[in-house]
Formats: structure tokens, sequence, C-alpha cells
């Protein structure tokens, strides 16, 4: 990594990016709000804790803000320092007060592969699947792994864009629901057809399937 580049990009976002960053946190099962980004730099997407950008100057860095007053920022800095350097995952660079720099992922989540009738390789899968077990020998717990916190790599390979639940010690069955459709479901019906699915639809199944498993996670407490 070139240091000098790097020290130029922190010492750019933490002059134009978090002194004018407008982002609030209206509801805690929400995304978070980006009210205000000082152009150029520019937001690539949002989630319940914390918004991520970046810089059109600076393409191997991007940066995750915390919302004021959303908890996660310590967890996910030791998740991280946890995880250390593995090709499915991203790096943590810098960690200041609620900002992360990480190491950018370029891909296409498998969220977005079903919409836009991109082919999932069964070997993404597999290295996900891979990846999750180095999780696991590193003392962490994948949790919260959907179809839009994993990506087909630019590079073909299977990512994991989101760790930041890691740490939560409750089980999570995302993963293997998500799998179970995919073998189920995706390869014999859906990967030879190349269709595209509405993101209505697709968000549709989201509901529907959260709802099943608040029910089932219900039945199984009571039991």
């Amino acid at each position: 990594m070139d240091q000098a580049l790097f020290q130029t990009f922190c010492d750019r976002l933490e002059r134009e990016l978090r002194p004018h960053l407008d982002l609030v946190s209206e509801h805690p099962h929400h995304p978070v709000m980006v009210r205000h980004c000082p152009p150029p730099w520019t937001c690539l997407g949002t989630g319940n804790y914390a918004a991520v950008f970046a810089h059109p100057d600076f393409s191997a860095w991007v940066v995750k803000v915390y919302a004021p007053g959303r908890d996660g920022f310590n967890e996910e800095v030791e998740v991280y320092r946890r995880l250390g350097s593995h090709p499915a995952f991203s790096e943590c660079y810098y960690a200041q007060a609620g900002l992360l720099v990480l190491k950018r992922l370029y891909g296409t989540t498998l969220y977005d592969c079903a919409h836009q009738g991109i082919p999932i390789p069964k070997h993404v899968i597999q290295e996900i699947d891979a990846a999750l077990v180095y999780v696991r020998a590193r003392g962490l717990n994948p949790h919260d792994v959907h179809g839009k916190n994993v990506m087909l790599g630019a590079d073909g390979r299977g990512l994991v864009v989101d760790i930041s639940d890691f740490l939560k010690p409750e089980p999570c069955r995302a993963w293997k629901d998500l799998k179970r459709a995919y073998y189920w479901i995706y390869r014999p019906l859906i990967a030879g057809l190349r269709l595209k699915i509405p993101y209505a639809l697709l968000d549709q199944v989201r509901t529907v399937y959260r709802l099943l498993r608040k029910f089932g996670d219900r039945l199984s407490f009571r039991s």
C-alpha cells in the first residue's frame, strides 16, 4: 500500500468528509439517512448503523461512518482485528471516532445478481462457506449473512461484505437458509433461464422470509 497516498486520503476525509457530512439515524431498524454528503464524495450505501462513502480519486478504499448515537463501531473494529487478512473480506486500515477506512471490494451482491439475471456460480457459494469456516476459527460467529451482504466479486470470487454483527453470540441461520434456496430453487429452476427478478418481488420474498423466521424462532423458544 502506498502510505503517502493513504495518508493523503485520511487527511482529506478528516478535512472534507467528516466535518461536512450530515448523517442521521431516526429509527434503529431502518437505514440511516444521509442528508448531505460533500462533493466529490459519494454515498455507496446505507445500513441500520452506518453509511459507506467513496472518493473518485481514491479507488482502493471506502469510508464507513457510523451515525451519531448508533452502537457497533468498537465491535466492528474488533471483528476486523480478529479476521486479519483474508481474500473473502475487506480489511480495516484506520479507525477513529466512529469512522473506519476499509479496503474497497468490487462486485455485485447476490441480491443484485438475482435482479440483473447475472449467473451465480456454485463455487461462489462454496468460497463463502469456506470463508465462514475461517470466521469461526477466529472465534467469531457469522451473523446476518444474507444476499445483500455477500457478493460475486469482480474477479469471480465469493466475498462477504458486512461483518459488523460477527460478535453477536446468538445463532443465525440466514446463510444456511440462503444456501438451501440456492440449491433447491435457484440452481434447478432459475439459473439456466437468466431471469431478471424484479426488486419488488425480491423484497416480498425477504419480507415473507423474515416473518417465517420470526414465527419459527418463537415456536422454538416456546418448545
